[in-house]
């Protein structure tokens, strides 16, 4: 494989990052931060997700940021949705694109979404179907394609049986997920290659947690590949409700900073993502994880 010249970044630090933050997040700091990502140069972002409020907080407010974005053309403003009612409240919203999501391991998509594997894949067919309909894009992502938070066997066939399904049911991009960050760039390659014997390798993204950091390492290993879609989040915000000890996903000025340094294309202006890092995490009291955020802090004015 070719190590990818150009790469996407798709941002999650507004949903992803930030729901599982106990402060709640006002809609207009989101606002901003979104705004201020799409000012760095960032073309596809995660901006909230149509969930019970009971269930995630945080998101409540999805609606409300979703009416107050100054939409930027070229821009995807993309929303997470896990049911028709999802997906009645991202049309409504105007989200460019949806998001449906399974997991690799069945215990975990119980404690996360309350069903089967098999069954979370058929609550999405209405969805599915429906956003065919309508013309409207969707993405789906597998959580724990790496691991599971309940000590349970994650198989390279199972991984790829969920990719080819949801691939089947018309994503346009199916992201492996490492959810609780314990993935190694051999186990990484392992995954890719196995997804890559079902379903065309353009269509793979990754998204990775930074919980042993590895993520970088995992990064690496997924252009090696060939993988040119990574989702990311600012200040490396993140953790998932339902994978204890699971921290944030890897901070997207580090993966920045690294494709710099490999002559890889991002599009996104470094200088300006640190001091966004430093905006949402002074916001929220403590330092940003990121390593790039704190060592360019006085670099960038």
């Amino acid at each position: 494989m070719t190590i990818p010249s150009r790469v996407r970044i798709f941002e999650v630090g507004a949903r992803d990052g930030l729901q599982n933050e106990k402060q709640m997040v006002p809609s207009d700091i989101k606002v901003e931060l979104i705004e201020r990502l799409v000012d760095a140069g960032v073309t596809a972002i995660e901006t909230g997700s149509f969930v019970s409020p009971k269930w995630v907080p945080q998101m409540a407010d999805t609606a409300d940021v979703m009416a107050k974005l100054s939409r930027r053309k070229g821009v995807t403003y993309a929303v997470l949705t896990p049911n028709m009612k999802g997906y009645e409240g991202a049309i409504a919203s105007g989200a460019d694109e949806i998001e449906i999501f399974s997991a690799a391991a069945e215990m975990f998509n119980k404690r996360n979404i309350n069903c089967s594997i098999a069954e979370s894949l058929e609550r999405f067919v209405p969805v599915t179907e429906a956003a065919k309909a309508a013309g409207i894009p969707y993405r789906a992502s597998i959580s724990c394609a790496l691991g599971s938070p309940f000590d349970e066997e994650v198989t390279l066939e199972t991984i790829a049986d969920v990719a080819k399904k949801l691939y089947d049911m018309g994503a346009y991009e199916v992201s492996i997920g490492d959810t609780i960050g314990v993935g190694t760039p051999i186990r990484t390659k392992q995954v890719i290659e196995a997804v890559a014997n079902v379903i065309p390798l353009d269509v793979i993204g990754v998204h990775f947690h930074d919980t042993y950091g590895q993520a970088l390492a995992n990064y690496l290993a997924a252009l090696e590949m060939g993988i040119s879609k990574l989702d990311s989040s600012v200040a490396g915000l993140g953790g998932c409700p339902y994978a204890p000890g699971a921290t944030g996903n890897v901070a997207t000025e580090d993966v920045v900073y690294m494709l710099e340094g490999m002559g890889i294309d991002s599009g996104l202006d470094l200088k300006k993502l640190v001091k966004i890092a430093w905006f949402i995490s002074d916001y929220l009291g403590r330092p940003p994880v990121s390593s790039v955020a704190r060592a360019l802090k006085d670099k960038v004015g």
